[in-house]
Formats: C-alpha cells, sequence, structure tokens
C-alpha cells in the first residue's frame, strides 16, 4: 500500500474512520469490478482522495454505498463500502497513475526490474493498466490523455534534469496529472464552479507527493543507484522541505473556495494529515501510539535532523487547524452556514 494521506486512527472519530475505510475498500473493489482481481494491488491511499472529493461535494455520501462481502483484510467481515463515480475515477486514476510508477521504476533499473524478462513482462501490464484507465475514465467523461502524457514527460524531464535544475520543474508532470484528476471531481458531482480551487489543490498535492516520495527513497535510490530528483539536481533537503511546506499551505488556501457539501473527511485528510506526512517523511515527529494503526502502516517513525515547518505547530498566521469535535466559540462545526461553504477561513 503506497500514499502520503496514511491517518493513525487514534485521529479519526469512529464515523469519519469507517468513512475513510469505506472509501478504500470502495477503491479497491471498484479496481477488481473494471479491471480485475490484479489491478487490486495498485490499491492506495492517496487515490482514494478522488472518491473522497466527490463525495464531499455531492452531500450524498449515504447514496453511494453499498455492503461488500467478508474480506481477509476486513477480519472476514462485511462493510459498507463506497461506490459510484468517484470510486471509479479513483480506480481509473489509479491505475494510469500506478503504470507511469511502474515506467519509472523500469526506467531507473531498481530491483528485479534490471532484468530484462521481468522488466519486459512489467511493461506489458503497465501497458495494459493505461488502456483500462483510458477507458473507465472515457466512461466518466474524463480523458486520461492529460495522464498519459504526463507519465510520457516524466522521462524526459528528468533525463533533462540536471544540477541547479528546479525541483518544481522535475515535479510538473505529475502536478498536472492530479490537477486534473482533482478537478473532474467537480465535473463528476455537477459543482463545474469547484474545478478550479480543485485544479490548483491537486497540483500542489501531485507536487508534494513526488517530493516526499524523492525524500523517503533518498538512501535506498542511492545505494541502488537510481535516479532521485533531489541527487540528481543538486537540491538539499531544506530546499525540499521548504516546497512541500508551502505546497501544504497552498492546498490549505484553494480549499477555502471549494463549495462543499460535506466537507468533514476532505478536510482531516487535507488539511490535518498533510503536514503530519510532511513531518513524517522528514523524520520531525513520531506517533506516540505504538500498535499497529500507528500512521494507517503501523510503521514507528524516529525522529530527524530537521526542523519542524514554521506554519504548523507553531504560533503565526496560519495557527494548525482546530481539532475535530472541538470547534471554536461560535463556530458551526464544519455543518451549513449563513454562506453555505465551509469554515476554512475560521481554520
Amino acid at each position: 500500500m503506497f500514499g502520503i494521506v496514511r491517518p493513525c486512527r487514534h485521529r479519526l472519530s469512529e464515523g469519519l474512520r469507517t468513512e475513510w475505510m469505506a472509501h478504500l475498500c470502495g477503491l479497491c473493489l471498484a479496481l477488481r469490478g473494471d479491471h480485475g482481481q490484479l489491478a487490486r494491488i495498485v490499491t492506495n491511499y492517496d487515490g482514494l482522495l478522488v472518491s473522497v472529493l466527490t463525495d464531499a461535494q455531492t452531500g450524498r455520501a449515504g447514496a453511494a454505498r453499498r455492503t461488500a462481502g467478508p474480506c481477509p483484510l476486513r477480519g472476514m467481515r462485511t462493510a459498507t463500502v463506497a461506490h459510484g463515480e468517484g470510486a471509479r475515477l479513483a480506480a481509473s486514476v489509479s491505475l494510469v497513475l500506478a503504470s507511469a510508477k511502474i515506467r519509472d521504476h523500469i526506467a531507473d533499473r531498481n530491483g528485479l526490474l534490471r532484468r530484462r524478462p521481468v522488466a519486459a513482462a512489467a511493461r506489458r501490464v503497465a501497458a495494459g493498466w493505461d488502456r483500462a484507465g483510458a477507458r473507465a475514465g472515457g466512461s466518466l467523461g474524463f480523458d486520461t490523455a492529460v495522464l498519459l502524457d504526463a507519465v510520457d514527460r516524466q522521462t524526459d524531464v528528468e533525463r533533462a534534469a540536471g544540477a541547479g535544475t528546479p525541483l518544481t520543474a522535475v515535479t510538473e508532470p505529475t502536478e498536472t496529472a492530479t490537477a486534473a484528476a482533482f478537478a473532474h471531481t467537480a465535473v463528476l458531482a455537477g459543482r463545474p464552479g469547484n474545478a478550479a480551487p480543485l485544479a490548483e489543490a491537486g497540483r500542489l498535492f501531485g507536487r508534494l507527493a513526488h517530493l516526499l516520495d524523492a525524500v523517503e527513497d533518498q538512501e535506498k535510490d542511492a545505494a541502488e543507484g537510481a535516479w532521485n530528483p533531489l541527487t540528481a539536481t543538486g537540491a538539499t533537503r531544506a530546499e525540499a522541505r521548504r516546497l512541500c511546506d508551502d505546497a501544504v499551505h497552498g492546498i490549505r488556501l484553494a480549499l477555502r473556495d471549494v463549495d462543499f457539501a460535506d466537507a468533514r473527511l476532505a478536510h482531516v485528510l487535507l488539511v490535518h494529515e498533510l503536514p503530519r506526512a510532511v513531518d513524517r517523511a522528514f523524520g520531525t515527529t513520531a506517533c506516540p501510539h505504538a500498535g499497529p494503526a500507528a500512521h494507517g502502516d503501523g510503521t514507528p517513525q524516529q525522529p530527524g535532523p530537521y526542523p519542524a515547518p514554521h506554519p504548523y505547530g507553531t504560533p503565526g498566521p496560519y495557527a494548525e487547524p482546530h481539532p475535530y469535535g472541538q470547534p471554536p466559540q461560535g463556530q458551526h462545526p464544519y455543518g451549513a452556514q449563513q454562506s453555505g461553504r465551509p469554515p476554512y477561513g475560521q481554520a
């Protein structure tokens, strides 16, 4: 399971935890239903954000649920899972972006992909996922050509990058792909006015995901002789940290302009959890809960040498949003307001 948004269960209320699992299982089952059992391996924590954003704008989450049968990953329990256009778009995007990750690893000659027969088989799988994702996306009015173009351009961008190349030049294809995916949730939800701010949020999320992946993999890439954005461009981790913090703040600002029907889960994942994802990648914080639910994957994190980001955890103009269930005096707890807008300006 991959992805940067891995909330620790102790930070989600029971209701939001149930919703988060509904989207995760819904993505997995949409992949199986549309693309077969093998496609389920691309289920990821970040892909479900597409499904979450779709539901958050429609306000009809209950109508987009079904009961799924027992699953070993749920202890052979049934569950209520997300289904419908949001989950299917999440599956389409996940397939295409997973194929990009495979091709990137082939180009970098990572691990077993150094072997030609393995690389050839992986290319066939990636090509099949591209076609399947395109078919599914087309049925939802989403042209995956923008994703495929980004995938194709990524290799050329990396080949052209060298010392002094801005990190944002390397992350641009990923930014473009995620911007398109986030924006299309507004189309599915029937809220075209949300497309522009969601595209901006998606662009910055793509930058963040790319950079955090580079930070977490830098040592392993160096040991394997694989290409890494930080190493190739000579960028420091401090520079990468600054770009990550700016992206987190930019996402929060963009979400203030989105007209949500029910922003609760989207707000938790994209406003509360992203700063923690940055801290986790740079080793500047550790979850105090040591159980298997920590960070969603149970992996303990060790503190590192990099300072905490400026806007979060320290006084400043962009203070940490209040915890769910404890809104400031006079603020409606993420419900309808006279303006009809969620209270991002209060965060």
